[in-house]
């Protein structure tokens, strides 16, 4: 599960403009990386021209989940995961950010520019959110209860293969009982037979 790209886009007209972006491309290698970033911008573009105001989307190219959220100020947050990354997660962080985004920036600051912005905060959310449990409560309380459900039907198992041996060990002392009850009567009726 890994964040590879976190971008705010201006997709009012055609074609949208990146404000601001942040990627991490470290599981590229040194010569792929820049090709692989131009890919990541020019397709979060046309994803994020597609996306209407209010519209939450995911898009899936290859290997790749594109996660989209257009707000009606004339952005969209585009979030380019792999495709195992929740998408729960992803729209809770490009909601997030995207509020942010609007809150530094009000429409007024990009309307009639084109230039990028700064917004660092990209830097430590692509940080932050590569390991979804960590970042999202819920999922850190879905791993927990699903730990705790494999650890109590371990529990339940061993219970249950003891309470088969306790069982067997029962059967075999009343097997015994009966054994020694069958002897004794044979010890008597021979001593009997003695005296």
């Amino acid at each position: 599960m890994k964040i590879l790209y976190i971008g705010i886009l201006k997709n009012e007209q055609k074609p949208a403009v990146e404000l601001c972006a942040e990627r991490d491309l470290s599981s590229y290698s040194r010569f792929t990386r820049s090709s692989v970033g131009e890919f990541m911008s020019l397709f979060s573009k046309t994803v994020a021209e597609r996306t209407k105001p209010g519209q939450r989307q995911d898009v899936e190219e290859q290997s790749y989940t594109f996660h989209a959220y257009g707000r009606s100020e004339g952005i969209a947050g585009i979030i380019i995961s792999d495709q195992e990354y929740p998408a729960l997660v992803a729209h809770q962080l490009l909601s997030k950010v995207v509020d942010e985004f609007l809150t530094k920036y009000p429409r007024s600051a990009f309307a009639s520019s084109n230039q990028e912005l700064p917004f660092p905060a990209l830097k430590e959310y692509i940080v932050k959110y590569q390991d979804p449990q960590q970042a999202d409560s819920i999922m850190k309380i879905q791993k927990e209860l699903d730990e705790t459900k494999i650890t109590l039907h371990k529990t339940i198992e061993s219970m249950l293969e003891r309470g088969e041996k306790i069982d067997n060990l029962v059967a075999k002392s009343d097997g015994l009982s009966a054994q020694s009850k069958m002897f004794y009567t044979q010890v008597s009726s021979q001593s009997s037979y003695l005296k």
